[in-house]
């Protein structure tokens, strides 16, 4: 089973395999925090990615996620891999809430440090940034003329408008080498279903990583503000840690086997903890192959 996609294999060439694809999403630290406190989230955003790394894990790196304002994560990525990380499986993230200007020469200077992968997306509206373009096709699709040698993700979202975001995914074809989605949980797989069968039908081939969120506790205030920015199964949750008494890692875990049920290979998981992320997602992985049988 391929918990880590092949050694020096990009993100592209493990995609078109069929094997099964683990892989994280990480965030950068907050823009404008103090000095040392900066240096200090680097240090450790740099140590995760470097240990996901060598476990073989591709890292997807957020362009101000969830209406945070984060630092540019190719200036620091640059700065603190050194020569010898394995850039293949390293993907910034790229929002269209930036000038068209920055987009292109921030997709330049990607390829030009070896990163050969880069998603691109529209990015939320909560916090107000406009867009410099509608659709973020319309970016990929400028930066497929500018680096046409760069392998471009796009994104689409299983809890909205499944003829829309069909669409969308239609539409982008040319531009887009494949896709994630927004995160989903065991708890959505009717939408999750809904969403291949629809896929299926109106024969797209673009291969799609599904996002699986690490809901860390079922504390109220948290999941008030993650419901600011896609669909939380409050009450589902706060049963499986209150109730059930479940782990975080377990929760995670009943996700990825859920989805497996539904046909889906591919993962990425967002929100683990930025200092064991690598062993957070080993032991997840393992307890979702552990757990094939059951719940």
């Amino acid at each position: 089973m391929g918990l880590a996609s092949q050694t020096g294999a990009s993100l592209l060439e493990s995609l078109k395999k069929g094997e099964e694809l683990f892989s994280a999403e990480l965030r950068p630290p907050r823009a404008h925090s103090p000095g040392l406190q900066s240096m200090d989230d680097w240090i450790d955003t740099y140590h995760s990615i470097r240990r996901l790394n060598v476990a073989g894990f591709h890292v997807f790196i957020t362009d101000n996620a969830v209406g945070r304002a984060e630092e540019e994560n190719l200036r620091h990525l640059v700065t603190n891999l050194g020569p010898d990380a394995r850039r293949s499986h390293i993907i910034p993230f790229l929002t269209s809430k930036h000038p068209l200007d920055y987009c292109l020469r921030y997709a330049e200077r990607a390829y030009e440090q070896g990163f050969r992968t880069l998603v691109v997306l529209g990015g939320d509206r909560h916090d107000g940034i406009p867009r410099c373009v509608e659709h973020a096709i319309q970016l990929r699709r400028i930066i497929r003329r500018s680096v046409p040698s760069l392998i471009l993700g796009g994104w689409a979202n299983p809890h909205a408008d499944l003829s829309e975001q069909t669409d969308y995914l239609m539409r982008g074809r040319e531009e887009t080498d494949f896709f994630l989605t927004q995160v989903v949980s065991h708890h959505d797989a009717e939408a999750v279903e809904r969403f291949l069968e629809l896929i299926g039908r109106r024969g797209i081939e673009i291969p799609g990583i599904f996002g699986v969120f690490y809901y860390r506790s079922a504390r109220k205030s948290s999941l008030d503000t993650l419901r600011r920015f896609f669909p939380v199964p409050v009450r589902e949750i706060e049963k499986e840690f209150e109730v059930e008494e479940l782990r975080a890692d377990d929760v995670c875990a009943r996700t990825i086997r859920k989805l497996r049920r539904l046909g889906v290979r591919r993962f990425y998981v967002s929100n683990l903890p930025v200092a064991d992320a690598a062993a957070r997602l080993q032991t997840i992985t393992g307890l979702a192959a552990e757990g094939e049988g059951g719940g």
